[in-house]
């Protein structure tokens, strides 16, 4: 966006930062994704966030993989995240990973030990649970609290060594069970899980919490803003505790309000669900709010990071209306699409009076909104034309501007005809129109001194190619699927998606480029699918021309 605008609340933290002289003038943030899934649209705003906080005041951003959960992660996640980050146009510092840090996290957590401030307790997670109390009642201390910090020293070398089965023993911090803040009170520190990790291997069968990972890790990395959601505030206690009693560097956390988007749903877990479901293709289908699924159907990063800019960032949660996202890529593609005519429900129309045999050339400008039109490409013209079935009516209304017995259009770039007559089969439909064309009408060299108010688009029947047409939709016909009663599956759309088996597209589009976003004149903005071959051509609709979303 280019107006001006106002400093958002984080920024105001940096500016008073420097101002102040903290950590010399310094800003390292981060982005710690965990590699349990694709990113989406919530997580795009954080990276814009993080990235864009870093780029604005000079600093540099981490990417660092949350990798301590070695059941859920894989390197594929790791591979899609990276791409996202550099498809959004964002280049990282460092790329770091939670599991990076084992030895010294463990060497932390026997440090707390050693100090009397973490301890090793057999509790089940159902005893322990039980034994926190409520936000109004007091925890109950267990018999393992009182522990030794040899003892505690032992069994914890020895949860490290393997001699015990997952969930035989868990390392917790001693710190209050009258705590207001549950999170005090006596969190997890370490569990027990033999399961094969991405990076390390079989070298380790104890994990850290993702509470005792988190803080140490941008402490380690010295991170000056350690940037996140509004559900990290109970956590920010905790994480101040930890990094005041090991005293390392005093990393900062900040929160800001997640991205809630209406008519989807923004939990990787739910969205996980669609694909193993079988409710969606897969991550990157173009339904998904996934940053591969935007991708594929044709969103730009300008237009994800100037939706970023326009919701801003609040202290409080809201949703964010879909429309928004679609008016941004709508007034970035309208800039940048190059201008095709293709034909989604055919019908023939046939010149009478134009040569049999005759082909002409028209030219039409790629993009008459950019400056020079980006060039142009050449259009086939002959008798012989498929037109959209919706441009004739058989008994047109009185304010019809299209084709109708008697009625005359311009088709773009081309000629005015006059509609004479019309065909149909045994079942009633109309299989041909006929028309005449005005010679002295051609566009660019009109001396025919007539008027019309409509222009419709068209596509030579002999130079014609074939394509797939898919039209995508919101994939669900619901404000907020997860907030209704029932299975959120339920509300899932089910006209999401429509497949037109046999368009009729202009030859140029033969040799469209992928990533490359296409507006089908009057139809919408279109790109080239991953799964489109010189044989099957497949075209995915990105957004309406228009906001035309009506609720079931």
């Amino acid at each position: 966006m280019s107006e001006e605008r106002s400093l958002n609340f984080l920024e105001e933290i940096v500016e008073e930062d420097i101002a102040a002289g903290k950590n010399g003038g310094r800003i390292l943030t981060r982005f710690p994704p965990e590699p349990n899934g694709h990113l989406h649209i919530g997580h795009a705003k954080s990276i814009c966030l993080n990235f864009g906080l870093a780029l604005k005041y000079g600093g540099k951003t981490n990417l660092r993989f949350d990798d301590t959960n070695p059941t859920k992660e894989e390197t594929e996640y790791v591979d899609s995240i990276k791409e996202d980050v550099k498809w959004l146009g964002f280049e990282w510092a460092h790329e770091l990973y939670a599991s990076d840090y084992f030895d010294k996290l463990y060497d932390f957590a026997v440090t707390l030990i050693k100090k009397g401030m973490a301890y090793v307790d057999d509790s089940s997670a159902e005893e322990i649970a039980a034994q926190k109390g409520t936000p109004t009642e007091p925890g109950i201390p267990n018999q393992y609290r009182s522990r030794g910090i040899e003892e505690n020293l032992a069994l914890f070398a020895e949860m490290k060594a393997g001699k015990y089965p997952d969930g035989a023993k868990v390392l917790r911090a001693k710190i209050d069970l009258a705590a207001p803040n549950m999170h005090l009170r006596d969190p997890l520190m370490y569990r027990i899980k033999h399961a094969h990790h991405h990076r390390t291997g079989d070298k380790w069968c104890i994990y850290p919490m993702y509470d005792f990972a988190h803080g140490e890790s941008d402490a380690i990395e010295e991170i000056t803003h350690s940037i996140c959601t509004l559900e990290f505030i109970p956590h920010r206690d905790l994480y101040n505790w930890f990094i005041e009693k090991l005293e390392i560097f005093p990393s900062k956390q900040y929160e800001f309000a997640r991205l809630n988007l209406n008519y989807t749903v923004m939990s990787k877990r739910k969205l996980l669900q669609l694909v193993e479901d079988k409710h969606v293709e897969d991550w990157d289908d173009p339904r998904m709010p996934t940053i591969s699924g935007l991708r594929r159907r044709g969103y730009t990063p300008a237009s994800i990071r100037d939706f970023c800019d326009r919701i801003g960032v609040a202290k409080r949660e809201n949703m964010i209306d879909v429309s928004l996202l679609e008016f941004c890529i709508r007034e970035d593609l309208n800039k940048t699409a190059w201008r095709r005519m293709v034909v989604l429900d055919p019908i023939k129309m046939i010149i009478t009076n134009y040569p049999e045999a005759q082909t002409e050339t028209m030219f039409s400008e790629n993009n008459p909104e950019a400056e020079g039109g980006e060039g142009g490409r050449e259009l086939p013209f002959s008798n012989e034309l498929w037109i959209e079935r919706e441009d004739f009516m058989e008994e047109p209304p009185k304010k019809f501007f299209r084709l109708g017995i008697g009625l005359m259009v311009r088709l773009k770039s081309a000629y005015i005809v006059k509609c004479d007559s019309f065909t149909k089969d045994a079942s009633g439909n109309v299989t041909e129109i006929y028309c005449t064309y005005i010679p002295e009408s051609k566009s660019g060299n009109d001396t025919s001194g007539i008027n019309v108010k409509g222009t419709i688009h068209w596509v030579s029947v002999p130079h014609a190619k074939t394509a797939e047409v898919r039209l995508y939709d919101r994939l669900f016909r619901v404000e907020d699927p997860s907030n209704e009663d029932g299975d959120f599956k339920e509300y899932l759309n089910p006209d999401s998606l429509q497949i037109l088996p046999k368009a009729y597209i202009e030859a140029d589009l033969a040799k469209a480029i992928p990533g490359k976003g296409y507006q089908f004149i009057r139809k919408g903005y279109f790109t080239l699918d991953k799964h489109s071959t010189a044989d099957k051509l497949i075209f995915s609709r990105t957004v309406t021309l228009k906001d035309g979303w009506k609720t079931p």
